[in-house]
């Protein structure tokens, strides 16, 4: 993208920033842009829409005011707030980050550029952000909306997966951007590409300000733009999902330490579409008597390089309390529903059978 500085992005800032006067969204973080709101709202940002943000941000900060806080919250606590947001590492780095933090910087974000770089979960893009949103300095911040409108001005035949592309857009921004406005210059580049410059379907080109300079508007070809490397098939896995409940609990068990949900909890599985009689004989050859077995609705979530397809049972058994899978089955623990909702962080990838977690088989409630 550098050879088309002086032709094709010199002319940004004016045009865009007096449109982002006018059409800027109204968001907690961008109202009181102190470092530690931005930083956040960075991260939650994401791989997550705005919309879907606002109210785990405010929650967030809520509970989690400032750095001291963030840096001694315990793992579980940090990730039931963050429940429902995913990619769970973020929250993890976000921690490890401000623990750093207060180490070595008296628990205030640094705001020199490399120096953000080295916390745990900082990129170049959230160094950029952070860097000239909270303290002024004119660093880009390059996300995906920023490398899509970039990419159709001048038709840039680069994949935009490529670290490289993304480096190169760097390069080209740094000196176009105005010393004097660097986070609002960001934040209208990343706002042109979330609401007009659009990821899915067709840009809204007549409500855009600097079409006038877009290379690929002129020629018709927005949709051709940007350039993306084929999608890997995701590896699909078939799970049947086990809601156990006796009179007054519920069994979850804890997810390995590391991997894919690393520390989260779920609820009992087995691979595979399993009938009501298979999983009754798993029960029982794990120490419990089945009394009521109800199907639940089929449901599927979409991780970035696998599918989970479910299918789940509503299962009522003799007791729960005091009686303990052996085996692979040891990490289970039995608690009252009520629990789950304070305390233990269930990932968004069952949301289709949390609701069942307060309701008995064969309750109406349950129609």
């Amino acid at each position: 993208m550098g050879a088309y500085v002086a032709q094709d992005i010199a002319g940004l800032p004016r045009p865009l920033l007096a449109w982002y006067e006018e059409n800027r969204r109204i968001l907690p973080w961008r109202e009181e842009p102190d470092p530690y709101r931005v930083w956040v709202s960075e991260i939650m940002l994401q791989q997550t829409r705005v919309e879907a943000v606002k109210p785990y941000f405010e929650r967030f900060m809520k509970r989690l005011p400032d750095i001291a806080s963030l840096s001694g919250v315990e793992e579980e606590v940090l990730l039931k707030l963050w429940e429902g947001l995913g990619y769970y590492n973020r929250a993890r780095n976000l921690r490890q980050a401000a623990i750093q933090v207060m180490e070595r910087h008296g628990g205030r974000l640094p705001a020199d550029y490399e120096q953000l770089l080295r916390l745990k979960g900082i990129g170049s893009y959230t160094a950029g952000a952070i860097a000239s949103i909270a303290f002024h300095r004119p660093y880009p911040a390059v996300d995906g909306n920023v490398l899509r409108v970039l990419s159709r001005i001048c038709m840039d035949e680069a994949l935009i997966s490529e670290g490289k592309t993304k480096a190169e857009a760097e390069a080209a921004l740094l000196p176009v951007m105005p010393k004097e406005r660097p986070g609002d210059f960001n934040q209208a580049m990343m706002e042109l590409g979330a609401c007009v410059c659009v990821p899915n379907g067709a840009p809204h080109c007549g409500g855009c300000p600097v079409s006038f300079l877009c290379k690929a508007h002129r020629a018709g070809k927005e949709m051709e733009f940007p350039k993306k490397a084929g999608k890997k098939q995701r590896l699909v896995e078939e799970k049947t999902v086990l809601v156990i409940r006796d009179a007054d609990k519920a069994a979850l068990r804890k997810r390995p330490k590391s991997g894919l949900l690393a520390g989260m909890y779920e609820f009992p599985s087995m691979s595979g579409f399993r009938t009501a009689e298979e999983v009754a004989r798993y029960l029982g050859d794990n120490g419990f008597q089945a009394l009521r077995i109800q199907p639940l609705a089929e449901a599927k979530h979409i991780f970035s390089h696998r599918e989970w397809h479910m299918t789940g049972y509503l299962v009522r058994v003799d007791e729960l309390e005091g009686r303990k899978p052996s085996g692979e089955q040891d990490n289970w623990i039995f608690l009252e529903p009520e629990e789950t909702k304070e305390k233990y962080p269930i990932p968004a990838a069952f949301s289709a059978y949390t609701k069942y977690l307060d309701r008995k088989p064969g309750s109406r409630r349950e129609e």
